[in-house]
């Protein structure tokens, strides 16, 4: 089992590192730089290459059954729960096969419609210490049920 982080842009990093150094689970970090080291002898970075979603594509190469995936990105997640992953997003929810086709579909409605009316102003909230914790939470469910098999 392994934990995996879509690294770029995650806000819980160092949450995760001690969930998964709770658990003594390893976790990898993927991106395209920038991160400072861990100390931490269960986390490894893998550094990819510049380009789009190469740090995407490397976790759903690598991801399988039993590990869990924290991302924010659906199309990745979509890709990690049919290699039979289990995926958090940053904010503690879970994403399933029940739920990623609707969750993608009002992904690529939304773009629509940001698309169609150049006006349209995202609404999105700021992330809360709420998140955080429900993320904090969610994350050693997750990693428990895992090794559970």
């Amino acid at each position: 089992m392994t934990l995996y982080i879509d690294a770029d842009a995650c806000p819980v990093k160092a949450e995760a590192e001690r969930v998964a150094t709770r658990h003594r689970v390893e976790m990898v970090l993927v991106c395209n730089g920038g991160l400072r080291p861990s100390a931490n002898p269960l986390v490894r970075h893998v550094f990819v290459e510049d380009g789009p979603d190469k740090a995407d594509m490397w976790i759903a190469e690598n991801c399988g059954a039993g590990d869990v995936v924290v991302t924010s990105d659906l199309p990745l997640a979509d890709k990690c729960l049919k290699a039979g992953a289990r995926v958090l997003q940053h904010n503690g929810a879970a994403l399933s096969l029940a739920n990623i086709g609707a969750r993608l579909a009002t992904r690529d409605l939304m773009a629509d419609l940001r698309a169609s009316d150049p006006f349209l102003q995202g609404s999105g909230r700021g992330f809360s210490k709420a998140d955080r914790s429900r993320f904090l939470q969610a994350l050693d469910t997750a990693l428990t049920a895992a090794k559970r098999g």
